[in-house]
């Protein structure tokens, strides 16, 4: 029993090192991407950047795989969804920092990376991603990631609720079978619809439509809740499968292997309606072996990739701001935007800015946030007295 247990990932209070490397593979590849697509860059770089829009999907099966662990978890042990426990978390966590970006973006014109933002209270609603141009609207375009986890954070735990009070809980699978495979109508359909007619600007509409919507890129997140719901509700399974942890990672890396060849044009039709569950699915496999005690990931215990991790969430709000000052003010000093060295520059700048925001806005909320839960817990303690 004692053997057979050990097999069984934590989901409280014990730190998942092999996430840790997932997250910091996730924003090495939106940096790189980023650093490739949109700025001057060493050419070497373009080869590895070339996935990197993908590592947004990976963030989004591990927030799927780490809140939906969460909130099952407390359903297991105490039959309710912890609604303002888990939304006072939510909130402490994201959005300080995030309106702090935000502030940058609308107060100081300089920073901005590309054209115009789009409208401020789109940011403040977490609704940025619906209806987006990039042509017109490029700068803090990364933030629709954010609004499609914004909204699930809002969603998943109400879902939860009313499964339970409707005592239809143990139904919840055929929901997100269903929900995953509605992704690829919905892909498709809006792919003819809105992309194939527009010709030589189809990709303005391919982002607008298919890239950006939560409708169209749930793939990720219900991955990771599935996950998390398979090692909750189905252990005996889980555990068998937990012991091949590292054959977990190779077949996550074969699928991804095949996705990236399938989406060497992303925003081609076969990419955008089979690409796109492929990627997540590929990221689902190194998620589940991540958390397998036989996984190598899961043993290796590595201090720079727990720091990076711990600041994946202000290098990816921070990371344009810091590549585009750096390269303007840089350059004037005589550095090519291309160089290796500015991108060298351009990393340490950015670091340097996450720590910043790390240090001065992301620990002192979550301190708050810490005596809130607190407060919140003993008025639950008294109150069930």
């Amino acid at each position: 029993m004692a053997e057979q247990a050990a097999l069984i990932p934590p989901t409280r209070n014990e730190k998942l090192y092999g996430l840790d490397h997932l997250r910091t593979l996730a924003i090495l590849l939106v940096f790189l991407f980023h650093y490739g697509r949109i700025f001057p860059h060493p050419e070497w770089t373009n080869t590895i950047s070339k996935f990197g829009w993908t590592g947004v999907d990976l963030f989004f099966v591990l927030s799927g795989y780490l809140i939906a662990s969460q909130l099952f978890a407390h359903i297991v042990q105490q039959g309710t969804v912890p609604l303002k426990a888990f939304f006072l978390k939510r909130f402490f966590r994201i959005v300080p920092a995030y309106l702090f970006v935000v502030a940058l973006y609308f107060c100081f014109p300089f920073v901005h990376e590309r054209e115009a933002l789009a409208p401020l209270w789109k940011y403040l609603t977490f609704t940025q991603n619906l209806g987006l141009d990039l042509q017109t609207q490029g700068t803090f375009s990364h933030a629709w990631s954010l609004c499609i986890e914004e909204q699930f954070y809002l969603v998943l735990p109400l879902v939860l609720a009313a499964l339970l009070y409707f005592k239809i809980f143990r139904k919840s699978f055929i929901l997100l079978a269903a929900l995953f495979v509605a992704g690829f109508f919905i892909r498709y359909i809006s792919y003819r619809i809105y992309v194939l007619p527009e010709g030589e600007q189809s990709w303005v509409y391919w982002y607008k439509w298919i890239y950006y919507p939560t409708q169209c890129r749930l793939d990720g997140l219900l991955t990771g809740i599935s996950i998390a719901a398979g090692f909750r509700f189905l252990p005996s399974v889980m555990q068998r499968v937990s012991r091949y942890g590292n054959r977990l990672l190779l077949i996550g890396l074969g699928i991804l292997c095949g996705a990236y060849w399938l989406c060497l044009d992303e925003s081609s039709l076969m990419a955008s309606v089979f690409g796109f569950p492929a990627v997540s699915i590929g990221y689902g496999f190194l998620v589940m072996g991540a958390v397998s005690p036989s996984c190598f990931f899961y043993k290796w215990r590595s201090r720079l990739m727990t720091k990076i991790a711990a600041l994946s969430y202000a290098l990816y709000l921070l990371h344009k701001i810091t590549i585009h000052v750096s390269q303007e003010l840089f350059s004037q000093a005589g550095i090519d935007a291309d160089s290796n060295l500015m991108f060298l520059i351009c990393i340490l700048t950015t670091l340097a800015g996450a720590l910043i925001i790390h240090f001065s806005i992301e620990q002192p909320f979550m301190r708050i946030r810490s005596r809130l839960l607190q407060k919140n817990n003993s008025a639950a303690t008294l109150s069930g007295n």
